[in-house]
């Protein structure tokens, strides 16, 4: 008879509630990211520091399930986001149209990483590392 052996990966009722507040990390994400992709339709910045340290501190907690992907992987995509922003600023000093475009061309690309990353959050698979 097979013995079943906890490998210590969070409780079902844990998973459930991690995969609640990815849900809620990605919904913040969302708004961020299309608010910097549509003129006029900002959303505060404060949104997306509150998803982030909400993924800082409950990444331990998702730690050897298939969600810890999720949380690396919201955590990678702004901290890139954030340092191509920071890069490319000195753009719109020279000209509105070079920094416009950059920074829209990061938008784009934030805003396909939370929709690639929830789609997978909300079809139980992990993201690649």
């Amino acid at each position: 008879m097979s013995e079943i052996v906890d490998v210590g990966g969070p409780s079902s009722e844990k998973l459930a509630s991690l995969k609640t507040i990815g849900h809620v990390s990605y919904l913040l994400h969302t708004v961020v990211a299309v608010g910097a992709v549509l003129p006029g339709a900002q959303a505060s910045v404060t949104l997306l520091l509150i998803a982030f340290i909400i993924d800082l501190v409950k990444r331990g907690d998702a730690q050897g399930s298939w969600q810890e992907s999720h949380f690396s992987w919201r955590i990678r995509s702004v901290l890139w986001a954030g340092g191509l922003y920071l890069v490319t600023s000195w753009l719109w000093l020279l000209f509105l149209l070079p920094g416009w475009i950059a920074w829209g061309l990061i938008s784009l690309w934030f805003l396909y990483r939370v929709i690639r990353g929830w789609v997978a959050l909300n079809n139980n698979q992990p993201m690649p590392q």
